[in-house]
């Protein structure tokens, strides 16, 4: 499930950019920002607390 910039964060977790794989760490709730390389498209999700 591919997330975007500017969507609220479902779950918390690293999400890695579609395009670059920068990661970015966002919690639940948050807005998800862009990626340190200004991509705003993360296609996958990773490091869900338990």
């Amino acid at each position: 499930m591919a997330a975007h910039a500017g969507e609220k964060a479902q779950k918390t977790g690293d999400f890695y950019c579609a395009k670059c794989d920068e990661k970015v760490h966002v919690t639940q709730g948050d807005t998800i920002p862009e990626c340190p390389n200004g991509h705003s498209e993360f296609e996958t999700r990773r490091g869900e607390p338990s």
